[in-house]
């Protein structure tokens, strides 16, 4: 399996989220990657955050949103966290994935619980990064339509189709 650079950014172009994760493969929902306990998320300025168990994560192609599934072990209780993004860039050479974080994120915990996450980061970062007016509404419409997805527990949102992908990580 081979390495591949997740690089979130933000909109000013600075650095957001680094990690290293491992390429599993490709299904029609796009690339998935992953990650066993122990997998550094640096952040500049930012303590590393170690996952304590193992994670995947899903690319899809042209979408405005990247998908993390967590396994057992980790020390917070989310299940499914998707972060609203422009579009995956890949490097040439396909062992780099860049996008830059819009803030909103759907959240589904092990109970179930089913939220939108900085709400307030978003609002704020829109007026001061200046987010163009397609920008806002290409992250609420994919807020809106992600987080239907999650409570109706549709594709790729359900275990039936990442927790195969999260069996590959060791």
């Amino acid at each position: 399996m081979d390495e591949v650079l997740l690089r979130f950014t933000k909109w000013d172009g600075r650095e957001h989220w680094l990690a290293p994760l491992r390429r599993l493969g490709i299904d029609d929902h796009g690339v998935w990657l992953g990650g066993p306990a122990g997998t550094v998320f640096t952040r500049p300025e930012v303590v590393a955050y170690e996952a304590t168990g193992p994670l995947v994560m899903l690319v899809p192609p042209g979408r405005a949103w990247v998908a993390r599934f967590y396994g057992e072990g980790h020390r917070h209780d989310t299940r499914v966290y998707v972060d609203m993004a422009t579009p995956a860039v890949w490097s040439a050479s396909g062992d780099e994935v860049t996008m830059v974080d819009l803030d909103l994120d759907v959240v589904r915990t092990r109970d179930a619980r089913v939220y939108v996450d900085d709400e307030d980061e978003f609002a704020e970062h829109r007026v001061r990064f200046g987010y163009p007016r397609e920008v806002v509404r290409m992250a609420e419409a994919s807020r809106d339509a992600v987080l239907a997805a999650v409570r109706a527990e549709q594709a790729p949102f359900v275990p039936a189709v990442w927790e195969p992908w999260l069996g590959q990580v060791t």
